[in-house]
């Protein structure tokens, strides 16, 4: 018999399954906050890809617990489902780290391997999601619903924990711990790995206190049967039979009539859940198109504090902790004092309006956070800069460009001009114009690349060469700079232990990602001669792009001059915050509501069903994401106008459908139906707790 906790009705076994859930999430979430910037930064996809391969992943996340279900209720149980599958979670979450070492293979190695441990922890973590809840509320006697109830509060409460700690430490494990020379994305996932590992050895110690109920035979299945078998039957009648009132009613001849009125039930509820994954295509972009977002803002929050752009999805976890007793304990009663009737598919409908507004919210931020983003030219043009370094100011023109480039000064800080090619590459002959005396350079340009053209002296004369900027910001927000060494030595520059290493010649070297930053001593060395000096880079600030150009003074000091190619991100993060409280607002108002509105139109044995259809909204919600995000070719801020305008007209034809719906109460079917034996033996065997998913006043709603 399991044991109790000391004086109370709660099972001992409980705690190791609220651990187990703490440990799990904290895994799930973990890797999901670094998600979307490894994509980008250490497999350089873009973001397009990377945000379809995000949702793609979490649409798997979400379609797998039928799978789970099935297995757990027909063939091997909850409590060998948790451990199988969990297992399968760990290889994935092993096999996932490993493909972020860099000395581990080649780029398509790091590809497979991280394709391969997502599909199966996205196995892992769907398959289990069904059973460790209800494995939970396994553990209580009958008589005691209200510790059962608190222990749903308790346990949900632990996914919000886990979900809280792990999206603020693992992109600190990612960004502040350097491995391989660059942001540790083996360690961020690592981390999580062992928490899972955790997590199994934990469920594994409570073995011998768990209450376990053998598979019932999954209800699912039985209600796929049942429409299978109206279908089938409906089909094959022949034109003279009667008509029959509904079309489940042709299920009769093999089903009870209590089943047959519990599917349609159901299917009513799911007909309302047609709508809802719109509201999941919007809510899931927090770690997606949002993180990207933040990584072209300003994060500092004071002279010495910054926060990752990954981190910003812990505000979710946050608010919902205040949100829920806001709510439940404030809004909704006085709304009600206001004699307000707001029914819970109101409520959905108004969580659909704050999240539209969120994105709304959003818009406005990305219009302005792209002011600092230089535009890549279109076909059949180029950007280009002119850098003086010669000793003297000169005049670039080029034939047949209107208006011509322009005047520069020695060391003046360049700026991008569009440079008209007619074709995918030219040759343009740069004219360079010093005092009257005219000089000739010709280089190849490529359409749609962004150049320096860098004019410096040689002998008497003035000569040039092209070198190509990379103008896009770094993926995980952090500055990028590059060097041009103007001496006649070869040069190493070290920077936040980043090495630039330049030849002598005019030689620029490639351009490197550095922690954000105040550098008022940098070591500059000369090579061979290993004569070294300090240089006063001052501050490289997030998602600006610089180019030092490195000089003799007069008095043959070594010097930098910096110029800015992308401007430094200039909206702060904080702007994201209002977003945040509407997106979140939403998710209490629309996913809360709906679970308790499921469990509550729904017959006991049925509830599985419905936690099942709620699942795969989120799942469909997320391939939404994945088709516009690969298939619409949008600005950002366009694509969010669209989601939220998608959102509004779902939004009204939800509302309409509610109108038409009306509610029941399940518990009245025991007067109108008696239980023949066959389904009345299935129903004795299977307990209320089997398919209890939720607490009923829902604390939280990340499963």
């Amino acid at each position: 018999m399991p044991g109790k906790l000391c004086g109370t009705n709660y099972p001992t076994s409980i705690c190791f399954i609220v651990v187990n859930e703490f440990c799990e999430r904290f895994s799930y979430y973990g890797m999901k906050a670094v998600l979307t910037l490894y994509f980008l930064s250490y497999l350089h996809w873009d973001k397009d890809l990377s945000t379809a391969i995000y949702h793609a992943f979490s649409s798997l996340c979400y379609f797998t617990p039928i799978l789970g279900a099935i297995i757990a209720d027909s063939w091997l149980g909850k409590f060998k489902t948790i451990i199988y599958l969990s297992i399968v979670y760990v290889i994935g979450h092993v096999v996932k780290s490993v493909g972020a070492i860099p000395t581990v293979g080649d780029t398509n190695m790091h590809i497979a391997l991280s394709m391969i441990g997502l599909i199966l922890i996205a196995f892992g973590t769907g398959g289990i999601k069904p059973c460790v809840a209800a494995f939970g509320g396994d553990q209580f006697d009958e008589e005691h619903v209200s510790e059962r109830q608190k222990f749903f509060s308790v346990f949900y409460m632990s996914i919000n924990a886990g979900s809280l700690l792990s999206t603020i430490i693992t992109p600190i494990l990612r960004s502040d711990v350097q491995c391989f020379g660059g942001d540790c994305y083996a360690l961020a996932f690592g981390v999580p790995a062992a928490l899972m590992v955790v997590a199994l050895v934990v469920f594994i110690g409570g073995s011998g206190m768990y209450k376990r109920n053998p598979p019932q035979g999954n209800v699912l299945l039985e209600v796929c049967n049942c429409i299978g078998f109206a279908i089938k039957n409906r089909w094959r009648s022949s034109k003279n039979e009667a008509k029959r009132k509904h079309w489940l009613d042709w299920a009769e001849d093999k089903y009870s009539k209590r089943l047959i009125q519990e599917v349609k039930m159901v299917l009513r509820v799911l007909v309302l859940y047609i709508p809802l994954p719109m509201f999941w295509a919007l809510f899931d972009q927090q770690g997606s198109r949002w993180t990207l977002q933040a990584t072209r803002m300003n994060l500092a929050f004071g002279p010495s504090f910054t926060i990752e752009p990954d981190q910003m999805q812990m505000l979710n976890a946050l608010l919902i902790l205040v949100f829920v007793p806001i709510f439940d304990l404030i809004i909704y009663p006085l709304i009600g004092c206001c004699k307000i009737s707001i029914t819970p598919l109101r409520k959905m409908a108004t969580g659909m309006i704050f999240a539209a507004l969120a994105f709304g919210a959003a818009t406005v931020v990305e219009i302005n956070v792209v002011k600092t983003v230089v535009s890549p030219a279109p076909a059949q043009k180029a950007l280009l800069q002119v850098l003086n370094v010669a000793d003297r100011d000169i005049t670039v023109t080029l034939p047949n460009q209107v208006p011509p480039l322009g005047s520069f000064q020695v060391l003046q800080d360049p700026e991008y001009m569009p440079v008209l090619l007619h074709n995918s590459s030219a040759e343009l002959n740069f004219l360079i114009d010093s005092n009257g005396v005219n000089f000739e350079c010709i280089q190849t340009v490529n359409e749609t690349t962004a150049n320096s053209l860098i004019v410096y002296s040689q002998g008497t004369g003035l000569t040039c060469k092209l070198v190509e900027d990379h103008i896009e910001k770094s993926g995980d927000g952090k500055p990028l700079l590059r060097f041009l060494n103007n001496l006649s030595e070869d040069v190493k520059v070290t920077v936040d232990n980043v090495d630039f290493e330049i030849s002598s010649g005019f030689t620029m070297s490639k351009n490197q990602t550095v922690s954000r930053g105040v550098y008022s001593s940098v070591e500059l060395c000369l090579v061979p001669s290993n004569s070294c000096s300090n240089l006063d880079l001052g501050l490289l600030d997030f998602g600006a792009s610089y180019t030092y150009v490195i000089y003799y003074e007069k008095d043959s000091t070594v010097a930098v001059k910096r110029t800015e190619d992308v401007e430094a991100n200039n909206v702060h993060v904080a702007w994201q915050i209002p977003q945040y409280v509407l997106m979140t607002a939403g998710e209490v108002m629309f996913s809360i509501t709906g679970l308790e509105f499921s469990y509550s139109q729904s017959p006991a044995n049925m509830k599985s069903v419905l936690q099942a259809g709620w699942l795969l909204t989120v799942a469909f919600g997320n391939v939404i994401v994945l088709i516009v995000a690969e298939g619409a070719g949008l600005e950002q801020w366009k694509e969010f106008v669209l989601f939220a305008g998608l959102l509004l007209f779902v939004c009204v034809i939800f509302s309409i459908m509610a109108v038409f719906y009306t509610y029941v109460d399940p518990e009245e079917m025991d007067k109108v139906y008696m239980e023949d034996s066959k389904y009345g033996s299935m129903e004795k065997k299977r307990r209320p707790s089997d398919n209890l998913q939720m607490n009923r006043k829902g604390k939280s709603t990340k499963l």
